[in-house]
């Protein structure tokens, strides 16, 4: 049995829970099935933060998170914090955590199961073998940047304004985690920017094309304008390997391309801090869709992100490589004998509840370990 490995599971608010107790299901299976155990603690996030200690997220959590070998997030947000002050929305508890913990290197794959090639918006062919890795910058850029505010001119008028701003340092160590997975993966970064209207895409483009000659050079590297790169998304998806973005961009093109797979409902996401002395990173592991408050509490929600975030927590932080295609080969197989939640609906698919998602999912398990 391998030694214990801490986790701290941030439910958070709308389906966040419901999608995180498929995960805790899985979790106690491999507790009774597979030579590793986990210590598990759970604690509060977001809006459901906010509601009980007037906060999105409380430094004992934050204390928590900081212990932790990896955190596993739900979803926070909903319309009953719409009127909130803005630095205690709910969505300011998850930006705390990564600007905390310093998870830089945000990891959002889009990848195609040949049973959901109809659910994408675009053609099968276009689609089928999809399978990219973008890495965001995570906690620099537009979104922290500094002066920003609304402000009131003299003359009546209000104007808003936000700061991009980036290091080279900042650039290089998110550039150096999109080599590494390159490495491992086809051989291949698209680095995206605005270097033709930005200056810090000027700085971006420089500082990557300097660390890939210095210490990539069996890496191949194209730049290519974000812009372009979104379009490139939509009409030849399967050139990509690994793309490189910053914060804004990084954000824009990994929605874009969670899209191409057919649901935002499918697709996990890590963001990863820099290597201690031990090696260790901190990382948190989080789906990509968002709280659905619309659909929270009526066994509608799709487990499957949260399910494969739970596997990318194994990958990248316990490098658990066996166990976490135990995961993804159970998604394969689960969606192939047409089983589906509503999101993923196709004609002749059963639509099942979140819950029997999950039984699904430990039965497939199970027969991979018999």
């Amino acid at each position: 049995m391998a030694a214990n490995k801490s986790i701290l599971i941030l439910p958070g608010d709308g389906i966040g829970p419901e999608v995180m107790g498929q995960v805790r299901r899985v979790i106690d299976w491999f507790d009774n099935r597979r030579e590793v155990t986990f210590n598990v603690t759970e604690d509060l996030v977001g809006g459901a933060a906010y509601d009980a200690h007037g906060t999105p997220l409380s430094d004992n959590t934050l204390a928590a998170a900081m212990a932790a070998d990896a955190v596993l997030f739900g979803s926070v947000g909903g319309p009953k914090y719409d009127d909130a002050p803005r630095n205690l929305r709910p969505e300011m508890g998850l930006l705390r955590l990564r600007k905390e913990l310093d998870l830089f290197a945000n990891l959002r794959p889009a990848l195609t199961f040949d049973a959901l090639l109809d659910a994408s918006s675009l053609k099968p062919e276009v689609i089928k073998g999809l399978d990219l890795m973008i890495v965001r910058e995570s906690t620099s850029g537009v979104y922290f940047g500094e002066p920003r505010g609304i402000e009131t001119l003299p003359d009546g008028h209000r104007r808003g304004v936000d700061t991009q701003v980036y290091t080279d340092t900042e650039i290089s160590r998110v550039a150096e985690v999109a080599f590494d997975l390159a490495r491992v993966r086809r051989g291949k970064v698209t680095s995206a920017e605005k270097a033709n209207v930005m200056e810090t895409g000027v700085l971006w483009r420089d500082v990557v094309t300097k660390l890939h000659a210095a210490k990539h050079t069996d890496i191949k590297l194209e730049h290519m304008y974000a812009d372009n790169c979104a379009m490139q998304l939509v009409r030849a998806p399967t050139q990509f390997d690994v793309i490189l973005a910053d914060n804004l961009f990084g954000d824009i093109l990994s929605d874009c391309a969670a899209m191409l797979t057919g649901s935002l409902g499918m697709l996990p996401s890590a963001t990863l801090g820099a290597p201690d002395e031990s090696g260790r990173r901190r990382a948190l592991y989080e789906p990509v869709h968002g709280s659905a408050p619309d659909i929270a509490g009526k066994g509608l929600a799709n487990p499957l992100a949260c399910l494969l975030s739970f596997a990318m927590l194994l990958r990248y932080s316990f490098d658990l490589h066996e166990d976490a295609a135990l995961i993804e080969e159970a998604v394969r197989n689960v969606l192939k004998s047409g089983v589906r939640t509503t999101d993923i609906m196709g004609p002749g698919a059963a639509r099942v509840s979140t819950n029997v998602m999950g039984d699904a999912i430990l039965r497939e398990l199970d027969k991979q370990a018999a």
